[in-house]
C-alpha cells in the first residue's frame, strides 16, 4: 500500500488566500505610482518629491512580496493536489503547468511589455541632461532592436542598462524555477513531504508560529542580506532566493492545514500589535537615518536587523489570521479578480511610467496627477485583461489562461 496520504478534495479553496493574493497584487499598483514620487531610485521621477510618503510605504517593504511567494506557493498546492487527484504522475503536471503558466508571459513581457520602461527611462536621462527632444536623439536610435540584441550601450556615471530585461518580471523569472523545484521534490520526496507538513504543524501550532519564522528571518538578515544585495537578476541573489523561496515553499506545506490556518486566526491580534510596534521603530530609524551620509551606530544597526524580522513575519501573520477569520467567502468577484490579477501585474509598471511621462508635464495639482496616473493604469489594466480572457491560448502571453469549453448538455 501506499504510504502516502489520502490526496485532499481538489474543489476545496482558501478563499481567504485567493483575497490575499488579489489584494497583495493591487498594493503593488498603489506601491509603485508612490514610487515616483519618493527619493527612491525608480525608472521615471517626478520632480515632486514627497518624502513623507516613504514611512507609508515602509509599512509594506519588508514582506509585501514575500507574502506574495507565500501565497504563490498555497497556489501552487492546490494544484499539485488536484493533479494528484487526477491521476498520473503530479510533479511532471505540475513542472509542465508551471513552464506553460509562466514562460510565455515572461518572455513576451520582456520583449514588449517592458521594453517602453526602458526607453522612458533613457528619455527622462536624455531630459535631465539637457537634450531638447530625446525622442530625435540618435541615443534612441532603433530602440527596440538594440533593446533585444543588448546592444544599446546606454551608460551613466552610475553604470549600464543592461537589455533585454525583465524588470518588475522578475516576480515570474523566480516562480518558474521554485514552481520547478517543487515539482522535483514532489516527483522525488512526495512522502517526505507529507511528513515535513506534520512536523511543522507540530512546531508552528502555537506561539511557535511567531516566534520560530521571526528566527528564522532574523538569521537571513544577519548571515545573507549584509554579504549579498537584492538584485532581482535570479543569479547571485543569494539572500533574495532564501527568503522568497523558504515563503514559497512554507505557503506550499501549510496550505492545507487547519491547524495552522486556526493558529494564525488565534494569534492575529498579538500579531497585529508587534508588527504596529515594529513597523514604528523600523519606519523611524529609516527616516531618521534616511540621508545618504548618515552613518547608525552599529549596534543601533544591528537591533534593527532584528526589528526588521520582527515586522516581515508578524505583519505577514497578522494579514493571514485576519483573512482566515473574515475573508471565507468566495463568488464571482473573487473568480474574476483572481485571475485578472495576473494580466494586471504584468502590465501595470509599463502603464504607470507611461502615464506618468505624458501627465506630469502637464503640471497638475499633485494629488490630481497621482489619481490621474492610478486611474489610467487601472482602466488600462483592466482593459488589458478583458482583451486577454477574449485571445484563446494567446492570452497567455498576458497572463490568461484560455477558458475550456462547456460542455453541451446533452440534446
Amino acid at each position: 500500500m501506499s504510504s502516502t496520504a489520502p490526496v485532499p478534495a481538489p474543489s476545496s479553496r482558501r478563499h481567504d488566500l485567493d483575497w490575499i493574493r488579489v489584494g497583495a497584487f493591487f498594493l503593488l499598483i498603489f506601491y509603485h505610482v508612490g514610487m515616483l514620487y519618493v527619493s527612491w531610485d525608480f525608472h521615471v521621477k517626478s520632480p515632486r518629491i514627497v518624502e513623507a510618503v516613504q514611512p507609508v510605504m515602509m509599512l509594506t517593504n519588508p514582506w509585501r512580496l514575500t507574502l506574495l511567494f507565500l501565497v504563490s506557493g498555497a497556489a501552487t498546492r492546490f494544484m499539485a493536489d488536484r493533479f494528484a487527484a487526477d491521476g498520473g504522475r503530479p510533479g511532471a503536471r505540475l513542472a509542465g503547468s508551471r513552464v506553460l503558466r509562466l514562460a510565455p508571459a515572461l518572455v513576451f513581457g520582456m520583449l514588449v511589455i517592458v521594453p517602453p520602461q526602458s526607453y522612458f527611462e533613457i528619455w527622462h536621462g536624455l531630459a535631465a541632461l539637457g537634450v531638447a527632444d530625446p525622442a530625435a536623439s540618435p541615443v534612441l536610435h532603433d530602440f527596440w532592436i538594440r533593446y533585444a540584441t543588448g546592444s544599446g550601450a546606454w551608460c551613466d556615471a552610475e553604470g549600464c542598462l543592461t537589455t533585454p530585461t525583465w524588470n518588475h518580471l522578475w516576480f515570474i523569472a523566480y516562480l518558474l524555477p521554485y514552481g520547478l523545484i517543487v515539482a522535483a521534490l514532489i516527483a522525488l520526496a512526495g512522502p517526505a513531504l507529507k511528513g515535513l507538513e506534520r512536523r511543522m504543524e507540530t512546531v508552528l501550532s502555537g506561539w511557535g508560529l511567531l516566534i520560530w519564522p521571526v528566527l528564522w528571518f532574523a538569521v537571513l538578515r544577519f548571515t545573507l542580506a549584509p554579504l549579498f544585495e537584492i538584485t532581482h537578476a535570479l543569479t547571485y541573489d543569494w539572500y533574495n532566493h532564501a527568503l522568497s523561496f523558504s515563503a514559497y515553499l512554507f505557503g506550499f506545506l501549510t496550505a492545507r492545514s487547519e491547524i495552522m490556518k486556526a493558529a494564525y486566526v488565534r494569534l492575529r491580534r498579538p500579531a497585529l500589535v508587534l508588527a504596529i510596534l515594529s513597523w514604528a521603530g523600523w519606519a523611524t530609524y529609516a527616516w531618521i537615518y534616511r540621508a545618504d551620509g548618515a552613518v547608525p551606530p552599529d549596534a543601533l544597526r544591528l537591533a534593527m536587523r532584528m526589528v526588521y524580522a520582527v515586522n516581515q513575519w508578524t505583519c505577514m501573520a497578522a494579514i493571514l489570521g485576519f483573512a482566515a477569520r473574515h475573508l471565507t467567502r468566495g463568488g464571482p468577484v473573487l473568480r474574476y479578480l483572481s485571475v485578472g490579477v495576473f494580466p494586471f501585474y504584468i502590465v501595470h509598471q509599463t502603464i504607470i511610467i507611461a502615464a506618468a511621462h505624458w501627465l506630469m508635464p502637464l503640471s497638475l495639482p499633485l494629488a490630481t496627477e497621482a489619481i490621474a496616473i492610478l486611474g489610467v493604469t487601472l482602466a488600462c489594466c483592466w482593459l488589458t485583461y478583458e482583451i486577454a480572457r477574449r485571445l484563446g491560448w494567446l492570452g497567455l502571453f498576458l497572463g490568461v489562461k484560455a477558458r475550456s469549453p462547456k460542455k453541451r448538455s446533452p440534446a
